[in-house]
């Protein structure tokens, strides 16, 4: 039987939290990229196809600890098009650190679980920049719907040829 955490509660019973959550976080903003993984969530948040493909490169590939990766701006932007209203999901920015054309950031999404509850993951995403946009996004995060060995890394990125420890042993 799935558990329902504590905060889920509280998203049940204080709809003004729910609320709040729809707001982006202005506490990292500033820097260009963050102000470009900003506009990235707005348009994740609202189905915007035009402002996604507006922060990301031709060729941008997002991966995944729970399915393979989607490759391109038009896909990555249909992709989230699709999948943000289907689940209600709505993102906000938490933390974030940027060093060249790198950013690291924590999130949170407030979502609606396959039961009908609305939950709040959070996870953290690892941003390549190419020419003041988004060329890679490294998303991490623990789907407690996707228990499965092979959702604990990325699906189809090459950590060998980046040079990553391979095995536990």
């Amino acid at each position: 039987m799935y558990q329902t955490s504590p905060i889920s509660n509280m998203l049940q019973e204080r709809p003004d939290f729910v609320e709040k959550a729809s707001v982006l976080s202005t506490r990292t903003s500033g820097h260009p990229h963050i102000e470009t993984i900003l506009r990235y969530y707005e348009g994740c948040n609202t189905a915007d196809i035009p402002l996604m493909k507006s922060t990301f490169t031709d060729d941008v590939v997002h991966y995944f600890t729970d399915h393979g990766a989607v490759r391109g701006a038009e896909s990555l932007a249909m992709y989230w098009s699709k999948v943000g209203p289907r689940t209600e999901a709505n993102w906000v920015l938490d933390h974030a650190m940027v060093q060249d054309e790198e950013a690291v950031i924590e999130w949170s999404m407030r979502w609606r679980t396959p039961e009908g509850r609305l939950e709040l993951l959070r996870g953290s995403e690892w941003y390549i920049f190419r020419d003041g946009v988004i060329s890679e996004i490294r998303s991490y995060h623990s789907n407690y719907f996707l228990h499965d060995r092979q959702n604990r890394a990325l699906w189809d990125f090459d950590y060998e040829g980046r040079g990553y420890r391979q095995e536990a042993d």
